[in-house]
C-alpha cells in the first residue's frame, strides 16, 4: 500500500499569530495515514448537517461534550433479541453497565424491558433508580462487597461467584425468605486470569451449595477477552454438561452466561484493510508516538451477527434447547453501537515544520481541543481510538468548495505531554480554525466516561441526550 501524500498550498510554516486566524500551511509534503471514516447512521447525518445544533449545545456548555442517541441503543437490543428468537433459544440481554455511566441508556434498556450487568454498589443503585428490577440483574466482578451483595440478595439479583469466600459471605447473608441465586464463574481452560473458579474450587461450590437451602445455583458463567466466535461456543458448550451434572446434585442450573466482547463495527473493511495492511507506520504519528495494538475496528460479523455464529457452532443452539437452559449475554460496547458521540472545540492551531533531520518528523498542523483525552479512554490503554473525526461546520467560509486535506494532530488542554486525543496524522478536509468543533464519532461504548478525570478541576463533559419531537431534533441535559 501507498502512501498518502498532501502537499501544501504555501511555504511559510509559524504558529498562528491571531486566535481565530487560521495557521500557515505546512510548507513541504506530510505523511498521513489512511482515512478511517466511520459509519453514519441516518441520525448522525442530520446532526452533522444541521447548520446549529452542534453550535449552540457547545454555546450552552462552554466546552466539550458528549452527544448520546438512546434510541440506537433500544435498536441494537431487538437485534440481539432477534437472534434468540430466530434460532429457538431462550435468551436474555444484559446491558454491561460499566460501558456508559448516562442515565438515558438505563432508562432506555428499563423501557425495553432489557436486563443489566453491574459490578458495583453504584452502579446497581443507579440501575434500579433508572427502573432495572432487581430481578433483571446479574451483579458480577471480583472481590464483591458485603454492602454489594446485601442488596443484591435482597432484591433477587442473579450473582456471579469469582471465589469461594463468596459463597461464605453470600451464605451468611441469605435466608429461607430472602434467597441468593447464583452463578459459578470458570476460569478458561488453560487461562491464567485472575477471575473465575479453578476445576477444584468448582467442585467444591458444587458440594457446598446445600441444593435445599437458601442458596440456589443458576448454572455457570465465563468471560472471555477476546473476539472469537469458535472458543466462546465451545466453553458454552461445556458448561451445558457442567449444568446438567450440576442437575443430578438437585442444583436448578437452568442459566449460561458467557459475557461479552461482541465486536463493534466502526469502519468499512476496505479502509481497515487499506490502514493495517502496512501498517502502522510510525510517520503517520505524532512523534514519540508508538503504538502497535489496535481495536479491531471493524468486524464482518459484529455484535448480534456474531451471538448468531456462536449459537450456530458446535451444535450450541440444540445443545441449548434440549436441555432448557437459557443463554445470557452481556454486551456493552455492542448495544452502545453508533449511541453517541464525542464533541470537542478548537481552542488553538499551530503548524509544525519537517525536521529535516528526524525522517518521522513531517509537516503538519497541530491543534489543541477544549477538553482532554481523559474522554477517549483508548488513549489511555496505551493505544488510539482510530475512527476519523468530522470537522464542524463543513466549511466555516459558507463556501462549498472542496479543500485540500491538512493533517492534523490533536491534543488535549492538560499540560500533560501524553494527552493526546488524536496522535495520528488525520487528514481533515480543511485546516481547522479556533472555534471549530471536532466530532469523534461512535464513541458512546467505553471511550466517553470510562478513564474520565477532573485533572486540571476541568469539568468533566456533560452528556446530551438527542431525540426526535415534533419531527425536528431536540436536546436535553442526560440526568
Amino acid at each position: 500500500m501507498g502512501l498518502s501524500i498532501v502537499r501544501s498550498k504555501t511555504a511559510a510554516v509559524q504558529d498562528i499569530p491571531d486566535e481565530g486566524q487560521a495557521a500557515p500551511e505546512p510548507s513541504r509534503p506530510s505523511i498521513v495515514a489512511p482515512p478511517l471514516p466511520a459509519y453514519r447512521d441516518e441520525l448522525h447525518e442530520r446532526v452533522l448537517g444541521h447548520p446549529t445544533l452542534l453550535g449552540d449545545i457547545a454555546h450552552a456548555v462552554g466546552g466539550p461534550f458528549h452527544l448520546m442517541y438512546p434510541d440506537r441503543v433500544a435498536h441494537n437490543i431487538a437485534a440481539f433479541r432477534a437472534v434468540f428468537a430466530n434460532t429457538g433459544v431462550a435468551g436474555a440481554v444484559y446491558y454491561a453497565k460499566k460501558a456508559n455511566k448516562a442515565a438515558c441508556v438505563v432508562r432506555t434498556c428499563a423501557k425495553a424491558d432489557a436486563a443489566m450487568e453491574v459490578s458495583s454498589l453504584g452502579e446497581l443503585t443507579a440501575a434500579m433508580a433508572g427502573g432495572i428490577r432487581g430481578t433483571d440483574l446479574m451483579v458480577t466482578g471480583p472481590g464483591k462487597s458485603d454492602d454489594l451483595l446485601w442488596p443484591a440478595i435482597r432484591h433477587g439479583a442473579l450473582i456471579a461467584v469469582d471465589a469461594l469466600d463468596e459463597l461464605e459471605r453470600i451464605a451468611a447473608v441469605c435466608r429461607p425468605d430472602m434467597p441468593a441465586w447464583v452463578l459459578l464463574r470458570v476460569r478458561p481452560p488453560a487461562s491464567t486470569s485472575r477471575f473465575g473458579l479453578t476445576e477444584t474450587e468448582l467442585s467444591s461450590a458444587l458440594h457446598s451449595i446445600d441444593p435445599d437451602g437458601s442458596m440456589l445455583l443458576e448454572g455457570f458463567s465465563f468471560h472471555l477477552s477476546d473476539y472469537e466466535v469458535t472458543p466462546r461456543a465451545t466453553l458454552a458448550a461445556a458448561l451445558v454438561d457442567r449444568c446438567l451434572t450440576a442437575r443430578t446434585f438437585g442444583h436448578p442450573a437452568s442459566t449460561i452466561s458467557i459475557g461479552g466482547g461482541f465486536g463493534v463495527d466502526y469502519v468499512a473493511a476496505a479502509d481497515w484493510a487499506r490502514f493495517t495492511e502496512n501498517g502502522p507506520d510510525q510517520r503517520w504519528f505524532h512523534p514519540g508516538a508508538e503504538i502497535a495494538d489496535f481495536y479491531p475496528y471493524h468486524f464482518a460479523r459484529p455484535g448480534a451477527d456474531m451471538l448468531t455464529d456462536i449459537l450456530g457452532t458446535a451444535g450450541l443452539s440444540e445443545r441449548l434447547r434440549n436441555a432448557g437452559i437459557r443463554l445470557a449475554v452481556e454486551p456493552g460496547r455492542a448495544l452502545l453501537d453508533r449511541a453517541g458521540c464525542t464533541v470537542f472545540g478548537v481552542r488553538s492551531a499551530k503548524a509544525r515544520a519537517a525536521d529535516a533531520a528526524d525522517p518521522h518528523n513531517t509537516a503538519y498542523r497541530f491543534l489543541t481541543v477544549d477538553g482532554t483525552s481523559f474522554s477517549l479512554s483508548e488513549q489511555w490503554f496505551g493505544s488510539e481510538y482510530l475512527p476519523d473525526p468530522v470537522l464542524w461546520p463543513h466549511d466555516s467560509t459558507g463556501s462549498a468548495d472542496p479543500h485540500e486535506p491538512t493533517p492534523s494532530c490533536v491534543g488535549g488542554a492538560s499540560c500533560l505531554e501524553a494527552d493526546m486525543v488524536s496522535r495520528r496524522r488525520v487528514a481533515l478536509h480543511r485546516a481547522a480554525r479556533v472555534g471549530d468543533l471536532l466530532v469523534y464519532p461512535n464513541t458512546a461504548g467505553y471511550q466517553m466516561d470510562s478513564n474520565e478525570s477532573g485533572f486540571h478541576e476541568l469539568p468533566l463533559p456533560p452528556k446530551i441526550v438527542l431525540h426526535e419531537q415534533y419531527g425536528y431534533l431536540r436536546w436535553t441535559l442526560d440526568r
